[in-house]
Order: structure tokens, then sequence, then C-alpha cells
């Protein structure tokens, strides 16, 4: 069936070429310019709601607060703690609303294509985790960062010739490719069923259709309808995800374990 409603095949999907500075390293597609606009829209959200702060907040001001105390309280202090949670919240709210507002292109009329199902950009934030949880670990804990990762206290001694390697591997390899797959894979997964249901309904509506086909059409619709909703909602959830990980692997890189 992908064959037939992808003539040229499934790359159609993702082949966004360069429309600015082609064939130089400073290229600019579609998924930058997405990319582009999600930051000026967390600029405004964020620097808006900041500069003239009410008692009783509106507005611009409304948004920017509840969007950050939610992140605030719901991920920062829950998993790092009071202190902790309170200096890192203003970098996790941002991590969480950028990734968000680069996820919801996915249901955006017209657009239709989240920049997130381009590996380049969920590899680029799993990878800024993945230096900022190391760099705080041995800021916090300085060259023992790494005994402590891999020799988790509690575990009998014999058994650390096969924890180490398994705690080394999954915390310094493992953590940022998961991190970088997870939101990469379900938001592809995402926009293929969208657009697969969206064509459907149009090959449905050709000109040559039987009326079988036509009687047909409310399926693949209401199902587009649905899976539109169900988007909205993997949209914050990948972005809620990628947010509460960031915040556990430095809450641990802060704090050895004990």
């Amino acid at each position: 069936m992908l064959a037939a409603l992808f003539s040229h095949g499934i790359s159609e999907l993702f082949g966004w070429k360069p429309f600015l500075f082609d064939g130089t390293p400073f290229a600019f597609n579609k998924v930058a310019l997405m990319a582009v606009i999600s930051t000026v829209i967390c600029s405004v959200i964020f620097i808006g709601g900041s500069r003239k702060r009410a008692l009783v907040p509106s507005g611009i001001q409304n948004v920017a607060e509840a969007g950050y105390e939610i992140v605030e309280s719901s991920i920062a202090t829950e998993v790092m703690g009071e202190k902790d949670g309170k200096t890192w919240a203003p970098f996790l709210a941002t991590l969480f609303f950028w990734i968000f507002f680069i996820n919801i292109w996915e249901v955006i009329p017209g657009i239709q294509f989240p920049a997130t199902s381009r590996i380049a950009i969920p590899m680029y934030l799993a990878l800024q985790t993945w230096v900022i949880f190391i760099v705080v670990g041995f800021k916090s804990q300085g060259p023992k960062y790494i005994f402590n990762a891999i020799f988790p206290p509690g575990v009998p001694k014999a058994l650390y010739i096969l924890v180490a390697p398994i705690e080394l591997v999954s915390i310094f390899l493992v953590r940022p490719f998961s991190l970088a797959v997870r939101l990469f894979a379900n938001m592809v997964a995402g926009h293929v069923l969208l657009t697969v249901f969206t064509l459907m309904c149009i090959e449905l509506l050709k000109a040559n259709s039987g009326a079988y086909q036509i009687a047909i059409i409310p399926l693949p619709f209401f199902m587009l309808v649905a899976m539109t909703g169900f988007e909205i909602l993997v949209a914050v959830l990948q972005a809620y995800i990628f947010t509460i990980l960031t915040a556990v692997y430095v809450g641990e890189a802060l704090h050895p374990a004990h």
C-alpha cells in the first residue's frame, strides 16, 4: 500500500530539500525554518511574559508563568529536589517547550511535519543532554564521578566485574542513543500514520473512485481526526519524557548514589 501511495518511495515523506544556500554547509530547509520559528515562539512567550510582571498575570504573562510552573513543579523539583530543581527549572522549561513546539508542527495544516522526525534534531538534543550531565558530574563530584557511576554502592564486590561494564555502557553510551531514538521513532511513526490516512482520503475522493470507495471515506477520515488528536498528546508526552529523563540524568550526576 505504501508503494502505491508514495510513487517515488517512502523518502517522499522526509525529502525536504534546502531552499537557501543549497550545496553549502549553511543549507537551510523547512526543518531548519521550523526550528527557528519554534525558537522565536519560545523567546516571545518567556521574554514577553517576564518583561512586565503584574501581580495578577494575564495574557502572555499568564501563559509563560503557568507553563514554567508546570515544568518546575512536575519535573524539576519533583525529580531533582527543591534546591536543584529551582536552579535547573529555567533550562528544563526551555527544553520542554522547544521540543513541544517543534513536535506540534506535525498537526499544523499545510505543514504536518514534525522537525523531530529528522534524526539530526533528536540526536543534537540527546548529545546536548549527554554533555551536560557529564560536565555536571565532573564539576560536582570530581574525577570520582566515573567511579561512582560504574561502581554503584550496595552491589557485592564479586559482581562488579559484570556490573561495571554494564553501567559504563548504559550510562555513557546507551543514554544519548535511547534519548534520540525514542523521540525520533515516535514522531516518525505519527507522521507516517497521519500521511497515510490523509492520502487514503484523497485517493478515495478522486473522480474515478467507485460508489463503494466513496462510501468508506468516513473510515479513514475519522481515523485521521482521531490520530491528529492522539499526535497532539504524543507531542506533549515526548517533550515531557525527554525533559524528565534529562532531569533524572543531571540529578544523578549532581549527587552520587548512597
